[in-house]
């Protein structure tokens, strides 16, 4: 699982120049899930995120989490983040998760998230979705659940 982090001041996700998720001061989170990918895969990334400290304390050091400064989140689904681009120039995304599976896993980690945070928004699966994110720093983070499950 693949999650690419942007710490925002908001973000929003359209479908239809519809608004279907938003959120304030947290973070923007597009969330790749890789075949293979397990529950497990979704609960520690979700716990390492809620915890990870990038957001700035009064002395301007990044020593606070999203949880700490009562943060949102807007998580987006996004299998492009599981493109192989070594060969040609057309990536192909065969190392992503079959929908069906993905988008049960990327409900999963938004519920995981969810008891974390005291919002956690969502894009909808598999739609074309329009992206809106104020990034604040920026400050921005790849993450890949395979580093962190033992």
């Amino acid at each position: 699982m693949i999650a690419v982090l942007q710490r925002v001041s908001r973000a929003s996700v359209s479908v239809d120049g519809e608004v279907v998720g938003k959120c304030e001061k947290g973070l923007a989170i597009l969330l790749g899930v890789a075949d293979g990918d397990l529950e497990k895969d979704a609960e520690v990334l979700a716990e390492k995120i809620s915890k990870l400290r990038i957001f700035t304390d009064e002395n301007d050091k990044m020593n606070l989490s999203v949880m700490d400064i009562d943060g949102e989140a807007l998580v987006i689904s996004n299998f492009t983040l599981l493109a192989n681009y070594a060969h040609g120039n057309r990536p192909d995304y065969m190392s992503a998760a079959k929908p069906s599976e993905a988008n049960r896993l990327y409900e999963y980690f938004c519920d995981r998230l969810s008891q974390k945070l005291k919002s956690v928004e969502k894009g909808v699966f598999g739609a074309d979705m329009a992206v809106e994110i104020s990034n604040d720093g920026p400050v921005t983070i790849v993450m890949d659940s395979k580093i962190l499950v033992k």
